[in-house]
């Protein structure tokens, strides 16, 4: 059976599914929902209609699922029609539910996680490929998607309505600890746009989302830039803190300031300046400035004030710089973070 699966090229993986594929998700979420809320901000604010335009087509759910679909599928290393079936498989995942709720990413990973896996055991097996191996694909993604994306609709929904309230009642403790997790999360080889857009997070939870992710990516940039300098500072600062998942693997310490200052920072938004962020620009943080362009189009550039817009600059900017130096600096004197630690290969 082993020597099958490997001949089918099926890795019975936790680290192929739920790190490479999960990986690989984002990646189709970036190319499709995550690009066209950069392109529709940038198109609003600045007025270019064909950017909006753009926008509407890149984040429409079919497009989204897709999208995901051929970028799991492409991990998992399906190939030709395979590949080509899971486009139409993630447009199913993702748009199945139940009630108005939809699975979102989370349906279309999984139903295209099992359809993908399926189908490799047919591909290329039969005369008549051209039609057995789409047949198989997509009917088992539909199948998957009829059994698992109402549950799933459901639970992120739900998921999302608790977190969302319990912050309005307990801005202080959900302020950390969802800041804390969220930011984790963005520098964890998964999503958190995706998630975030999974559940629905919105208001003062989406804010304290938006405060944790930038006080990875901030926090990375400056307390690495001895070691990896201005394309290090640009990479980290407006890319991804994720290319430091490496060193953490290495030596976990250095997790360690962008972690406090999180811890800070979230109820410092929920609690002094309220800022809100929703779905997939929650989860972005700094990266191409979608977390505060986000904050800006869900509160309002008239209704912020002078106070929202240096609660904005303070929160996604100035304390996770502060805040992340200050106690890197501190462990660099205690001898827990040394020279080279936070060194990447740019």
């Amino acid at each position: 059976m082993r020597a099958y699966l490997k001949k089918k090229n099926i890795s019975l993986s936790w680290k192929t599914y739920f790190v490479t594929a999960m990986g690989a998700m984002a990646q189709g979420l970036f190319a499709s929902l995550l690009i066209g809320t950069i392109f529709g901000t940038l198109g609003k604010w600045c007025g270019i209609s064909f950017l909006e335009e753009i926008a509407s087509f890149a984040q429409n759910g079919y497009v989204v699922g897709a999208a995901i679909g051929v970028a799991v599928a492409f991990a998992l290393k399906a190939e030709g029609l395979l590949l080509f079936s899971c486009a139409v498989v993630g447009a199913i995942g993702y748009s199945l539910g139940a009630d108005g709720y939809t699975a979102g990413p989370a349906g279309a990973f999984l139903a295209v996680l099992v359809a993908c896996e399926i189908g490799k055991l047919v591909f290329k097996e039969t005369k008549v490929d051209i039609l057995v191996t789409p047949t198989v694909a997509i009917l088992v993604g539909y199948g998957i998607s009829l059994l698992l994306c109402p549950p799933i609709a459901y639970g992120m929904h739900y998921a999302g309505e608790f977190i969302n309230t319990a912050t309005e009642l307990q801005p202080l403790v959900m302020g950390i600890l969802v800041s804390v997790t969220v930011g984790i999360l963005l520098t964890l080889p998964v999503s958190s746009a995706a998630i975030c857009a999974m559940i629905g997070i919105t208001g003062l939870a989406g804010g304290a989302a938006t405060a944790g992710c930038c006080c990875q990516m901030v926090g990375f940039a400056v307390m690495s830039f001895r070691e990896n300098r201005w394309g290090g500072l640009t990479a980290q600062g407006l890319g991804t803190s994720m290319l430091q998942m490496g060193n953490i693997v290495k030596r976990p310490v250095i997790w360690l300031p962008p972690i406090l200052a999180s811890a800070i920072v979230g109820p410092v938004s929920t609690l002094l300046f309220r800022m809100e962020n929703t779905g997939v620009a929650a989860g972005m943080g700094t990266c191409g400035l979608v977390g505060p362009l986000g904050v800006v189009t869900t509160m309002g550039a008239g209704s912020m004030g002078a106070t929202g817009w240096i609660g904005l600059v303070l929160i996604c900017l100035v304390l996770p710089a502060a805040l992340t130096l200050l106690f890197s600096e501190l462990m660099r004197k205690l001898g827990w973070i040394r020279p080279g630690d936070l060194k990447l290969e740019l």
